[in-house]
């Protein structure tokens, strides 16, 4: 019996790519297509080399070199926080935007854009415009930081002797200056549109100087006039 006429044929698949019905592209919430990259930089897969051997080493030392009976009372770092001052943001907009780029770069971290808490009438500065930016780093990204800061900029510092051992602000916590963003193996030099510097301090949880100081030894920091203890990897 031959078939009839009014018989469905069937359904054509769509072509690979056409927009799902409803005209929505792709299959993420909120509309967003496939594969759509996250603003937001990931850290590294695993635990940081340096977290695990604050973890597996620096915490026994600590606590037997200075017989604290309450593990609480063993230091460990906070938190890093990056700050670039730029007098001219005000004036050149785009000054402040390569400082933001670079600050990305350097931290795996947008910054936020500081603004000047009061007007002086002096500087010509006004109250709210932009005078630099900062980035606080915490948690596996703050030791990532650390460890290429200690083991790949450091050593790119011209004429370097060392950093000072006396910058400790009498409740544990640490702050230096570098004089150059090149020191970072990050930054492309023929993308550096001016050399400024930065301030970085390390803000620990010990609340004593020797503390701290034992604490920034033993993660090899390079203090002025001592060898930096090696770590292991």
């Amino acid at each position: 019996m031959a078939e009839t006429k009014d018989a469905k044929a069937p359904k054509k698949a769509p072509p690979a790519g056409a927009p799902a019905k409803g005209g929505k592209s792709g299959g993420g919430k909120g509309g967003k297509p496939q594969g759509a990259t996250d603003p937001a930089p990931k850290v590294v897969d695993g635990t940081p080399r340096l977290l695990e051997y604050y973890h597996k080493t620096i915490r026994e030392r600590l606590k037997q070199q200075f017989g604290l009976a309450n593990v609480m009372e063993i230091p460990r770092i906070e938190k890093i926080i990056l700050n670039v001052g730029l007098g001219e943001a005000s004036k050149n907009p785009k000054a402040l935007d390569a400082v933001v780029d670079e600050m990305v770069v350097i931290s795996g971290q947008r910054p936020v854009v500081t603004r000047a808490k009061k007007a002086i009438s002096n500087f010509g500065l006004r109250q709210g415009v932009p005078v630099g930016a900062m980035v606080t780093l915490r948690g596996p990204r703050m030791y990532e930081f650390l460890d290429r800061f200690i083991s790949l900029a450091v050593p790119r510092i011209r004429d370097f002797r060392g950093l000072p051992n006396r910058s400790f602000d009498g409740r544990g916590n640490y702050s230096f200056g570098i004089k150059e963003q090149l020191i970072f193996p990050e930054i492309d030099y023929d993308k550096v549109e001016k050399i400024h510097g930065m301030d970085i301090t390390i803000v620990t949880t010990a609340g004593r100087d020797d503390l701290a100081l034992a604490l920034l030894r033993e993660f090899g920091w390079p203090f002025r006039g001592e060898t930096p203890k090696p770590v292991a990897a």
